[in-house]
């Protein structure tokens, strides 16, 4: 009997001395993280928690806005306008650059804001030594504040060595001036120290009544970290990431962001594997229309004018 009432005293005794711990506050166990909510490896630093509240980014119905998507092969170059306001997005190869400065020409570009870098590749910052030669006069290089060189070989920092000019390091929540419009840097929020396709710059504009998101080669990992942070927006249009290929475009990506056109700069002679049939697949379940700048002599124009969106071969 004496044996029982002691187990039973205990038992009452623990029950108190839990109420107590719980009333005072001592944080239960955590729980492991689910394995889909888990960090992609080597980019845990650039995937915060998930957010059920996306920011909401404001539309402007004001100015006119082009992009045009110039064919450089397999590679970015994207001249984005509004107004007087000009930035070139990517400068291509260095092979290339004849060709994206007879098409910036073309155009009546002779001075440019801003050339923005979105990461260090080649087929994105190879023809930046030779623009800033061609006598197009430009402003002020902007370039991913993330990266994965010695500074001193990043390909703006060397473009400048024997060029005048000013660089401005961006990322995440920066803004840049752009006309009536409005011109925002949604990423890169951290930097991935694997792959520098996830240090991509990742911009979104808005003017007449639309918006575009350009994504660089923003891979999967980044793409996360954008959607979990509640950063990645919806756009009318966006621009595929990394040409096309099959480490990019998720289907999270694009139910989020929801485009009801995307652009593609590839070309397939360059990288046969682009544009990835998995990624055309995709955008054709969601009802995306896909245009290509490797099916343009010149590029992919798209206008955004009172709430309407233009496409134009050239």
């Amino acid at each position: 009997m004496k044996k029982i009432l002691a187990f039973c005293l205990a038992l009452l005794l623990t029950g108190c001395l839990q109420a107590c711990a719980s009333e005072q506050g001592i944080p239960a166990p955590e729980k492991p993280i689910p394995e889909a909510e888990q960090a992609v490896p080597g980019t845990e630093e650039a995937i915060p928690e998930m957010t059920d509240t996306p920011f909401v980014y404001e539309t402007v119905s004001a100015g006119e806005m082009t992009l045009l998507s110039i064919n450089v092969r397999k590679a970015d170059a994207h001249l984005l306008r509004c107004g007087d306001t000009a930035y070139l997005v990517d400068t291509g190869t260095s092979d290339s650059i004849d060709q994206l400065v007879g098409v910036l020409e073309g155009q009546g570009i002779t001075r440019l804001d801003g050339v923005i870098v979105t990461h260090t590749h080649k087929d994105h910052a190879g023809g930046l030594k030779k623009l800033l030669k061609s006598g197009i006069t430009v402003d002020r290089i902007y370039a991913s504040a993330y990266y994965n060189t010695d500074e001193e070989d990043h390909p703006a920092v060397k473009a400048l060595k024997k060029n005048d000019g000013e660089l401005t390091w961006i990322s995440g929540g920066d803004t840049l001036p752009f006309g009536e419009g409005s011109l925002r840097v949604i990423g890169p929020i951290a930097r991935d120290p694997e792959k520098e396709n996830n240090n991509s710059l990742v911009l979104l504009a808005s003017a007449g009544g639309g918006t575009l998101l350009l994504t660089g080669d923003m891979e999967f990992p980044e793409e996360a970290s954008l959607i979990r942070a509640g950063l990645m927006p919806h756009a009318d249009v966006i621009k595929i990431g990394n040409h096309g290929e099959d480490d990019a475009t998720s289907t999270d990506l694009i139910r989020t962001v929801t485009p009801s056109l995307a652009v593609i700069s590839t070309n397939t002679e360059d990288e046969p594997d682009t544009p990835s049939p998995r990624v055309m697949k995709l955008l054709e379940t969601w009802n995306v229309k896909v245009l290509q700048t490797q099916d343009t002599e010149n590029g992919v124009l798209v206008t955004f004018r009172n709430g309407e969106i233009l496409t134009e071969l050239l």
